[in-house]
């Protein structure tokens, strides 16, 4: 086997859509090794250009909403269409565990088989802003090899919605009906998020109580302060098994991308998003020097030790270890 060893062999194939490519990219990309970042960085460098035309779309959900079921149903709803379909988790639990916990794979086991779709598990990160990091940058990846629909997922409920919401153009809430109190403990803040609640599950006898809580939801999204003046969050209900509301999900993210192009906002908001990325890159990289400076290695355990027993303050233990980061000649 032929070792493609420079940055310009993995963009060619890239471009060319070459899946065996595309993965081998992704996997330098979430890799930590110094040589890996140094031409991950030249791999991106090169990709940019060609990226940035698809449509990005974050979907998050309470658990038991059927969130892996209805993004099957929506990714292969979007093939018919003759779309090209991305799936990319971002898991907060990797940057304990090592890697996703989550078999996206066997959880989409149509999706995944299909030529037109690819789906990529959670990377691990260290940080959830490394995790985030790595998957915006297998975003731009995908993007440059054809795919036109980026689905980014969300897993589990609390931390990573802004992380995705910060990279994404559209951001949907999957809920349920009648699971007891119709805001389900759903924090205020990722509803404020929301461009879209869809109301899962409404097939057989649930339809009603779908509709129910599709009132509900629209109710308490008039009390929030819509994001856009030019888009009032709307709440749909649909089903993954019957298909019924599906394609309208698609046509509401269609909708609204419309609406923020005509208004400037898409253009505003992408170039927030740039900006939130450089800023996000810098702290990641100031912590990973501050890690690996010696005298900080040296010095950080006897720190942690003091302040965990209570005889020096976190402050002062961060002032004297910043104190190392300039003063590097300091005993």
């Amino acid at each position: 086997m032929v070792n493609l060893a420079t940055p310009e062999d993995y963009v060619n194939g890239v471009l060319k859509g070459d899946r065996r490519m595309l993965s081998k990219t992704i996997t330098i990309i979430e890799s930590a090794l110094d040589r890996h970042k140094d031409m991950a960085r030249a791999i991106i460098d090169q990709l940019l250009p060609h990226a940035g035309k698809a449509v990005r779309l974050g979907i998050t959900g309470v658990p038991g909403v059927g969130k892996s079921t209805f993004i099957e149903s929506f990714g292969m709803a979007l093939i018919r269409q003759g779309h090209k379909v991305a799936v990319l988790a971002v898991d907060p639990s990797s940057t304990r565990s090592g890697g996703s916990i989550m078999a996206d794979k066997t959880r989409m086991e149509q999706l995944a088989v299909q030529a037109d779709a690819f789906i990529r598990p959670s990377p691990s990160g260290g940080t959830l802003g490394g995790v985030a990091r790595k998957t915006r940058e297998t975003m731009l990846v995908c993007e440059a090899a054809g795919f036109d629909v980026m689905i980014v997922e969300t897993v589990g409920v609390g931390q990573s919605e802004t992380a995705v919401a910060s990279m994404v153009d559209f951001f949907l809430v999957l809920m349920l009906a009648g699971a007891g109190d119709e805001l389900q403990g759903i924090k205020k803040g990722v509803l404020e998020m929301a461009d879209a609640i869809a109301i899962t599950k409404a097939d057989g006898d649930n339809v009603d109580k779908a509709r129910q809580a599709a009132r509900a939801y629209a109710s308490a999204l008039h009390l929030l302060s819509p994001a856009s003046a030019h888009w009032q969050p709307p709440v749909l209900t649909c089903s993954a098994v019957t298909m019924e509301g599906v394609d309208a999900v698609w046509q509401t993210v269609l909708d609204h991308r419309r609406k923020m192009q005509a208004s400037g906002e898409f253009d505003i908001k992408r170039r927030g998003q740039a900006l939130d990325w450089l800023q996000a890159l810098v702290d990641e990289g100031l912590r990973e020097r501050f890690l690996k400076h010696p005298k900080i290695r040296q010095h950080f355990p006897r720190y942690q030790r003091e302040v965990a027993r209570g005889d020096a303050s976190p402050t002062v233990a961060a002032n004297e270890l910043l104190f190392f980061l300039d003063n590097p000649q300091s005993p």
